[in-house]
């Protein structure tokens, strides 16, 4: 059961009385949290040249900092968008409208920031998108699937303001790196079911996605090999354990329903997907991509092959990322 109120400024207000909790903000340790520094000093041994990207705002880069996108009874959730200089101005017509790409960040559904992906943002907006890097609750606050919710909250809510900051309504994407990867992929989806968003309860704004980019994450948490680092007895919780409410016998349905994989259909979005050397955060997207050729639906694998999990955080991989990105995105839009 769930009810609503619509409020001015751009966004929705709803109230779920399954998924209210506390702030995001002082739910994680600092010293073990995803982010760059903490992945950077991870990885720097066997990588010892990577250099966390800047996040320092670029000449041709405007940014909106900290917009509320929804509010919920205990919370609000805001994002920042980055968008090409040219684009600041308080009208658009829409010749002068961008295509747009939402973009999720990881840390195992349980932790992480927006913030990790502002170098990103900052790319695509230079290769001329308005990116948005957006908060969404996390495990610790909310389960699965209040993410998903908050995702497409986050479309509508760039299609309510287009006008505002110089949207194509007809062209956004979402992307995602690691869990960020699995949360873009299933939003985009399950474009046009219900389950996935209760705004459709009160708005007649579209939240579909007309691509998706999938940075290393998963696309079958049940497979065998998924489940042999998703469902690792030894970790209780473990990420998506803790995120499911449940390990795979107890939330098997669970399991199921956020597996991308499932969905492929003849309408499902055009997808890139984007892969490290490390196999396990990929697992399924092979099975995946077969199913999207059956059905005749366009896909692209590229891999960067010595490269870590969580390399579109660091240079030199962030830029030659955006531009992956960018390049799929102007061929399909």
């Amino acid at each position: 059961m769930f009810y609503f109120s619509v409020l001015g400024a751009g966004f929705l207000c709803l109230s779920l009385c399954a998924c209210t909790t506390a702030p995001i903000k002082n739910i994680h340790d600092p010293a073990n949290t995803y982010t760059p520094e903490n992945t950077y000093h991870k990885e720097v041994g066997q990588y010892p040249f990577i250099q966390i990207a800047s996040q320092t705002l670029p000449d041709g880069v405007v940014e909106f900092k900290n917009l509320t996108y929804v509010k919920y009874p205990k919370q609000e959730l805001q994002l920042d968008l980055y968008a090409p200089a040219f684009a600041a101005q308080p009208d658009f017509s829409l010749q002068q409208r961008r295509p747009a790409i939402v973009l999720v960040h990881g840390g195992g559904w349980r932790a992480g920031y927006r913030e990790n992906l502002t170098p990103l943002a900052q790319a695509l907006a230079l290769q001329g998108y308005v990116a948005a890097t957006i908060s969404y609750r996390l495990a610790p606050e909310a389960k699965y699937p209040a993410a998903i919710h908050d995702v497409k909250a986050a479309i509508r809510w760039l299609r309510i303001n287009a006008k505002r900051y110089g949207v194509d309504v007809n062209h956004i994407a979402i992307a995602g790196g690691s869990a960020g990867g699995q949360i873009a992929s299933l939003t985009g989806v399950t474009n046009g079911m219900e389950k996935f968003d209760p705004q459709t309860a009160i708005s007649d704004v579209s939240s579909a996605v007309q691509a998706i980019i999938n940075i290393d994450g998963l696309s079958d948490f049940t497979s065998e090999e998924a489940r042999k680092y998703e469902d690792d007895p030894r970790k209780n919780p473990s990420s998506a354990g803790l995120w499911f409410g449940g390990n795979y016998a107890e939330k098997t349905t669970l399991w199921h329903e956020a597996s991308p994989i499932n969905y492929v259909q003849k309408n499902t979005p055009p997808i890139l997907f984007i892969k490290s050397s490390r196999a396990r955060f990929s697992v399924g997207q092979a099975e995946m991509s077969e199913l999207m050729a059956q059905q005749g639906v366009h896909y692209e694998v590229k891999k960067f092959p010595d490269a870590p999990h969580s390399f579109w955080l660091f240079d030199p991989w962030m830029k030659p990322t955006a531009k992956l990105i960018a390049d799929f995105l102007d061929k399909q839009f």
